[in-house]
Order: C-alpha cells, then structure tokens, then sequence
C-alpha cells in the first residue's frame, strides 16, 4: 500500500478512535503522538509542493504562451516586411471593369508576374546580358479564384503576344489610341500598373491584386520545399539558360529549376508556348509536392516557405500577409485536382512570324473568367439588344466604324449599310488592333444612342469607353455579323447586298491541364 494511503487508514483508524470513546481510560501513548504529528507534518508539505508544482506549471503555461504569441508576431512582422509594395492606383485609369469579389467572397483574380530582372541578390549571371534595360514579365499568369472556392484556374498569357496597349502607358489614353506592342514590353515601360492596364482593357476583367517575384525569390521557394519533381522527354542543353539535363524524372533544387523553366530555344519548336508547357508541368509538380509533404502541416517547414516567398516579391498595398492569409484560408479545401493551367489560345501574327495574336477561342476563355465559369462550357456572352422601344432616331447619331478584322473594305460596307437607314456621315477607319465580333463605344451620355447602333449589328457587345463625347465607335472584328435594319431606320432606300464576309477562325481551342496530371504527360 503507498505511504498515502497508509496515512489514511491511520488517520481514519485515530478518528474512529475519537468518536468511539475508546481509550478514555487510556491516553494515546508518546508514540501514538509523533506518529500522528509526523503524517500531519508530512502532508502539509505534500500540499505544498504541489501549490508549487501548480503555480510553475501554471506561470510555464504562460510563459510558452507569451512566446508563442510574440513568436507568431514576429513572424508575422517579418514576412510581412519582407514584401516590397508598389501603388499602382494613379496608372489604371478611370474607367476599369466592374470588380467581381474581394479576397473573402465572390470570383478572386490575381495577376502572377515573373520578372527577369538581373540586379540583386540571386539574379545575376542569367543570359547573355544583351538584353533590354528594365525588366521584362517573362512569365505573366491571371490566377482565378472562383466566387464559390471550389476551383482555381490560371491562365498563362504568352510573352510574345501582340495585343493593343496604351502607348507609354498613359493611363489617360483611351482604347481606340492604343497601339498593338508585345505583351512583356509593358512591363518593360511602366511595370505591373501598365500590365494591369492592357489586360483589363483587353478582357473587361478586373485584377483585384498583382504579385511580381523575381529569379532569386523563384529558387528559394524551390529549395524551401526541398525540390521539386521535374520530368523532360528528352535531354535538355540550353546554353542561353545555361542549363542541361538528361531525360527523365528528377528532383531538381532552385538553380536547376530556374534553369529548366526558363528553357525555350533548345527544346521542341523554341517557341515560349512550348516554354509555357513545361512550366505549367512544374506548377503542377509544385502543387503535388506541397500537398505530399504536408507544408500546412509543418510549421517549421511552411515559415522557411514563406520567409522564401516573400522575401523577393512585390505586391500592390493591399496585398500583404493578412491578405495572402485571408486568400489562401479561402482555398484551404481546393484539392490538386481542382486546379487547372490554360494557355491563352493564339495563333500567327501575320506582320511578325515571331510573334502571336490572341485567337478568336481566347474571346470564349475570357467570357468564362468574367462569367466565373465552367471553360468547357463558358457562359455565352449575351446580346445587348432588348424589346424596348429605341429613343434615339439615327439622323441624331454620329457613328465611326473601326476595321479590326483583318477584312479589307469590311468597315466601308458596313458604313453604307448605316447611311442608308439615315445614320449622317458615318465615317470609316482601319484599325490597328486584334478583335473578334462587335464592341459597341460610348459615352456615358450616349447609352441610348449606342442601343440603335447596336441594333444594326446583331450580338453586339456595348461598353462605355472614356473620350467619345457624342459619338458612337463600332469596332469590327474576325466574326462581325453584317448590319441589319434597326427598327427605327428612317427611308426605304433597302441596305446594299453584302460582298464582304468576316468569318471566325476556328483556330486556338481552349485547352487544359489539371495540376494533378502526371508530370511526365
């Protein structure tokens, strides 16, 4: 029996003794005594250790809890210091889409920018250094969130794509002056701001927040996660990315990943669409290797994650730690499986063999981000027509017809389909830039008059556009239907039979790749 217990029997035995009366008539003797004043003794002092075990349990308690707490802070401090901020509000204009969501609801987008930088810690000894001063936006990828967080997709955009821009990335400059440049130019001239800009004004979709990150921030995420699976079909030996590898599966550390997503010229046709494969088959890598090896679960290993992440990434104000936590708490339940990579369906740019231009497919990829959408089955864009009677009569409508579909003398005929249904003077012009259908411009003045211009074009798309003033732009692209009657025409004079026909491209379907694919496919 332990000691305690042996001292409660004895206590009881002595109590019971007490209450029975037994041993009036003869005293406890001197033993009976120091016994009983020996347990009693010995208890008080049992009590008291363990009041002090209690109270340093209890102040070892609040120390650790004080430490992690200020260890929490401090990391939050850190990363959050980490990051370098770029405001880029006064260079987007005043006439951006409508936002869809914010990081905690609705449709989330996110502008990805990996910059070629060659200054600083990290970034020096890449390429044959004739290159352009300034940075360019090597990899550019639109990461869209769904409204219900069940699905993530990011869209690559092609460095070499040809898409109209605001010249000097004057924010002030309306569309119909923009001019037709090579997509990483504009991060070249005015940085991640003017890139929003161009990709806001070419897709209506709103960018709710950018991240730039550079080769140095790129290998340290790499190594951070202990590397990353990389699978080539063939062997690699890309003296421009200085870079070599035999075929088959490999872990490869920072320098060789860095090396292996930036090889083009070496591999297959050398084009940066074959180069956008290979690193959406990494981002897949990525993602399964930071699903297998648990790094939400690790503390340790998720803060040297992130400590890498940051430590080379430019965000917009808004998008720090807090936010970035806020984000990735919203997907916290979005398996590999429901990632998918795009790329933005091209095909030939016929003044620059080199170069690409967006496909008519990419209008569709495009409709299904604004729409939060399925990309097999995008929501099709509906026609702005509608059963209301028309307000404004033609004759009270200066209209400008703008050819960008390619189709020589498309834009001529359409204006004479206009004149004769009393449109006055509607003048025609050749334009510069790449589009499919219908866009139909105004002013915020001129929403009715844009409604009888939209009637004569069928499945047109009306939007408001800075710098019209009273006038209304019809933008014509690969696809545009030929003008109809619109209800409210004035004259009989009947509309001259089309000799000129824009017909879609049926090049640049949209196609995917889930992020839990085998990296080798």
């Amino acid at each position: 029996m332990p000691p305690d217990e042996e001292d409660s029997v004895q206590d009881e035995q002595d109590e019971q003794v007490d209450k029975t009366g037994v041993g009036d008539a003869e005293p406890p003797s001197d033993a009976a005594r120091l016994r009983a004043a020996s347990r009693a003794a010995s208890r008080d002092e049992q009590r008291a250790r363990h009041r002090t075990r209690r109270r340093r349990m209890l102040v070892l308690a609040g120390v650790v809890s004080v430490v992690l707490v200020m260890a929490m802070v401090g990391a939050y401090f850190r990363l959050n210091g980490n990051i370098s901020r770029i405001d880029v509000s006064d260079m987007l204009g005043d006439d951006r889409p409508t936002p869809s969501g914010d990081v905690a609801t609705g449709p989330l987008n996110i502008l990805l920018i990996g910059s070629d930088v060659r200054d600083g810690e990290g970034n020096e000894g890449y390429g044959s250094g004739d290159w352009e001063p300034g940075q360019h936006s090597d990899t550019n990828i639109l990461l869209h969130i769904s409204g219900d967080r069940e699905s993530v997709t990011m869209v690559s955009i092609p460095r070499d794509s040809m898409v109209p821009a605001p010249v000097d990335c004057d924010a002030d400059a309306p569309e119909a002056q923009w001019k037709v440049k090579q997509w990483n130019q504009n991060f070249n001239t005015g940085g991640p701001g003017c890139l929003i800009r161009t990709i806001e004004g070419n897709t209506d979709i709103f960018v709710n927040h950018f991240a730039v990150v550079d080769f140095g921030g790129f290998k340290d995420m790499v190594d951070a996660l202990g590397g990353v699976p990389a699978c080539t079909p063939v062997a690699i030996d890309d003296p421009k990315a200085k870079f070599t590898l035999s075929a088959g599966r490999h872990t490869l550390d920072g320098e060789q990943a860095l090396g292996y997503v930036r090889t083009r010229y070496s591999v297959g046709d050398g084009s940066d669409i074959g180069r956008i494969k290979r690193q959406q088959a990494f981002m897949s890598s990525v993602a399964q290797k930071a699903t297998q090896s648990s790094l939400l679960l690790r503390p340790d290993k998720l803060l040297r994650f992130l400590d890498a992440a940051t430590q080379s990434l430019t965000t917009d104000p808004e998008f720090g730690v807090g936010a970035m936590r806020e984000v990735a708490n919203s997907v916290k339940g979005i398996g590999v499986d429901k990632i998918q990579f795009v790329t933005v369906p091209t095909e030939p740019y016929v003044p620059d063999p080199n170069r690409v231009q967006w496909a008519p497919a990419a209008d569709r990829l495009w409709a299904a981000i604004r729409a939060d959408g399925d990309l097999a089955t995008p929501t099709p864009t509906p026609s702005p027509s509608d059963t209301a009677p028309l307000t404004v009569t033609p004759d009270r409508i200066d209209v400008e017809v703008v050819n960008n579909s390619g189709v020589v003398g498309l834009a001529k005929q359409a204006v004479e389909g206009l004149r004769v249904q009393g449109f006055v003077d509607p003048v025609s012009s050749n334009g510069t830039a790449v589009a499919s259908g219908v866009t139909i411009e105004h002013s915020p003045a001129g929403a009715e008059a844009a409604r009888t211009v939209a009637a004569a074009f069928p499945g047109a798309t009306v939007k408001v556009a800075t710098g019209m003033g009273s006038r209304v732009r019809v933008v014509l692209g690969a696809g545009a239907p030929n003008v109809v009657a619109v209800p409210n025409r004035l004259g009989k004079e009947p509309i001259p039979t089309p000799t000129i026909t824009s017909t879609p491209s049926a090049s640049g379907n949209i196609e995917t790749r889930k992020a839990d694919a085998d990296i080798c496919s």
